[in-house]
């Protein structure tokens, strides 16, 4: 047995030779040959018997350690002549104090299983538990004695105990090498490189501006643009680009936002101006009639996407509501159309919502017989402009009213106004035919 163990330990002083490695370094593989004794406690009736066996570990972190453990204790009893055998193999775990210090304390515990043979002793395998504790004391790194001291517990009829005191070799190989110490390079003296000039472009300017900023529908204004240090110019919507610097008439068709837009070098800037449209104001009342056979393109403009009547074209529709009634022989066709914005169906759609808003507000205002007017909507099909400009396109969003005769419903006419006689000048005449009487 001893010759075993020397030259176990022969072999681990040659491994070490050619290893480098730290105490207890995370990630290293152990061997742990070892000699020792077992006393056998309580009655078992056993002696103390020589013990050797070998763990097989792996150090999880610096502290922490699983080790795999098998060993033989041989025994006689204390009673009679036999030789008896006991095989234990387990697991352990272990914690490790200091772990960079050259004497290494530690804790174990494990669990495992073992097997008595010869001397009558009961046969089949028995689980064990273990605690204890010990030593590694390292002459290199890498290389440390260790003492250790183990109590065992098992049961056969009742429980029983063990302890194991051993002495041995703790061999760790595998650990990763430290890093080398990154090489400091030799820094040239070079001459401070001049600053560069950064030539910043100026950012441009622009101004937009309306005159008048409020027309009479078919009246003109006048864009008036400049910019500097611009590139190029767009004026949207429905003008496009344009010089830095310039005027222009218009005539918009309803309330228009115009937006400037110059780019350069030094980035892009906008400006605004709006033209607020309104209806002109004609003496008399309005030019348009209501008549059978005839077609009134409404000056009513909707939001986007809306159907909401705005309160500056219910004049326009009071033309439309006091028309029916004076002419109740007409009924009237309320017929809504949109631009090529959007899809068809969209349009479609939202024209026939436009149409009847302005029927509902009509019959509702205006007490118009719900049954003498009606309302459709027909999109896009029927444009009267060319979508393809901001100005066409305004036209297209229109509302138009047709009317027509009732069938067998004759137009009323109004017997002329009697004129009324005053009183005292009845008197007279019945008194200056009394007088000629009586002549």
């Amino acid at each position: 047995m001893m010759k075993k163990f020397a030259t176990c330990a022969a072999c681990a002083l040659v491994l070490q030779a050619g290893v480098s490695l730290a105490a207890n370094t995370a990630e290293t593989v152990t061997f742990a040959p070892y000699v020792g004794g077992a006393t056998f406690l309580g009655n078992q009736h056993l002696e103390t018997g020589p013990d050797f066996g070998i763990r097989l570990g792996y150090n999880l972190t610096d502290n922490w350690a699983l080790e795999g453990v098998v060993d033989y204790a041989s025994t006689k009893p204390t009673d009679y002549s036999a030789k008896i055998g006991m095989l234990r193999y387990g697991g352990d775990l272990l914690y490790n104090f200091l772990p960079k210090n050259s004497l290494v304390p530690y804790l174990a515990a494990g669990v495992g299983g073992m097997n008595f043979n010869g001397g009558g002793m009961p046969t089949g395998t028995k689980a064990v538990y273990n605690y204890g504790g010990g030593l590694k004391w390292f002459l290199t790194d890498g290389f440390a004695l260790r003492a250790d001291v183990r109590g065992l517990n098992y049961s056969y009829h009742k429980l029983y105990s063990t302890v194991e005191y051993t002495l041995g070799l703790h061999i760790a190989v595998g650990a990763p090498k430290p890093a080398p110490k990154p090489v400091e390079p030799v820094q040239e003296v070079v001459a401070p490189k001049a600053t560069p000039v950064v030539v910043v472009s100026p950012a441009p300017t622009a101004t937009l501006s309306a005159n008048p900023a409020n027309i009479e529908k078919g009246k003109t204004v006048t864009l008036t643009w400049s910019s500097q240090n611009a590139a190029g110019c767009l004026i949207e919507p429905g003008i496009g680009p344009v010089p830095p610097q310039g005027s222009k008439e218009l005539t918009p068709s309803a309330d228009t936002s115009y937006t400037l837009t110059c780019k350069g070098e030094g980035g892009s800037v906008t400006s605004g101006a709006s033209v607020a449209v309104t209806q002109p104001v004609e003496e008399g009342g309005s030019k348009k009639a209501v008549a059978a056979g005839t077609r009134l393109t409404l000056d009513v403009q909707f939001d986007t996407g809306k159907s909401l009547i705005k309160p500056q074209y219910y004049n326009e529709l009071k033309v439309v509501g006091d028309g029916l009634n004076e002419h109740k022989e007409l009924k009237g066709t309320i017929e809504g159309y949109t631009d090529n914005v959007g899809g068809a169906k969209y349009n479609q759609r939202l024209s026939q919502r436009r149409a009847l808003a302005v029927r509902t507000y009509i019959v509702k205002h205006f007490k118009v017989d719900a049954k003498r007017l009606v309302a459709r909507g027909y999109g896009e099909s029927h444009p009267i402009a060319d979508n393809a400009t901001a100005e066409g396109r305004a036209q297209n969003r229109r509302v138009e009213a047709v009317f027509e005769n009732i069938p067998n419903v004759k137009a009323e006419h109004k017997a002329p106004a009697k004129k009324a006689v005053h009183k005292k000048v009845f008197k007279k005449k019945l008194a200056k035919k009394k007088v000629m009487k009586k002549k």
